[in-house]
């Protein structure tokens, strides 16, 4: 029934993907949404899958595949790291991620670029990277990563599709549009390198408060709200020589 859904909806509401070439005179800059072992690794957590999963694999693979380009060529990246205080949960979700616990830690495959000179770790205490980038006195990690690196093409991948990624999607354009990210002119978000979770309806009538989320559907309706919002959606991602 799941998969009939799918098709019926993908036919009724198509995304158009387009093929993204990266050039060398384009500033790009490259966000991870999210990849840490609370979202994506086995076991790992209250929100972690609890069996191997084709589309977070995938989104993992591809994403580092990515960020190893983007550090060969000195491009910035800018990593969002779910990092919850004990004390301050998200409703309707269990505790998850909690700040210091290796939940809220890159997935094996990334931890990498945290020795990466070009790449800027932000921790975040809600879905929305951009309003998690809010310091104390006002300003902003993310706004100031855009200015200072003058980036003009933003290229986004990460967890969750529906959630954590077009929160953050659809603040970023809503601040590219009133002026507040000049040079920004494009936001990409990379359909392989995004996933979301699985939590089929068997599943969510004996979990209370939380809906339920089947995988591939809830996918296409992340990347069909970003490309409402203006973003593009790109099918692959290349580089031009």
């Amino acid at each position: 029934m799941v998969i009939k859904t799918v098709d019926f909806l993908k036919n009724e509401i198509p995304i158009e993907l387009e093929s993204v070439i990266i050039t060398e005179d384009i500033k790009a800059g490259l966000v991870l949404v999210d990849i840490i072992n609370g979202f994506c690794t086995v076991g790992a957590g209250n929100l972690a899958p609890r069996e191997p999963n084709r589309q977070i694999s995938e989104m993992i693979d591809e994403s580092s595949r990515l960020a190893r380009v983007f550090c060969d060529k000195k491009l910035p990246v800018v990593a969002f790291l779910d990092s919850h205080h004990p004390d301050k949960l998200e409703h309707p979700y269990p505790s998850h991620c909690i700040t210091g616990t290796d939940e809220s830690n890159l997935v094996p495959a990334l931890r990498w670029v945290e020795k990466e000179p070009n790449v800027t770790i932000r921790r975040k205490d809600c879905y929305d990277g951009y309003i998690g980038s809010f310091q104390e006195d006002g300003s902003n990690v993310f706004v100031d990563w855009v200015k200072n690196n003058q980036i003009q093409l933003l290229l986004v991948v990460g967890v969750c599709t529906d959630i954590c990624v077009l929160d953050f999607v659809c603040s970023t354009l809503s601040a590219k549009n009133r002026g507040f990210l000049n040079p920004l002119e494009d936001v990409v978000v990379y359909s392989q390198g995004c996933a979301t979770f699985d939590f089929p309806v068997s599943m969510a009538r004996n979990t209370k408060d939380i809906s339920p989320h089947p995988q591939e559907l809830m996918h296409h309706v992340g990347l069909y709200m970003a490309k409402g919002r203006g973003a593009k959606i790109a099918k692959e991602v290349s580089f031009s020589n």
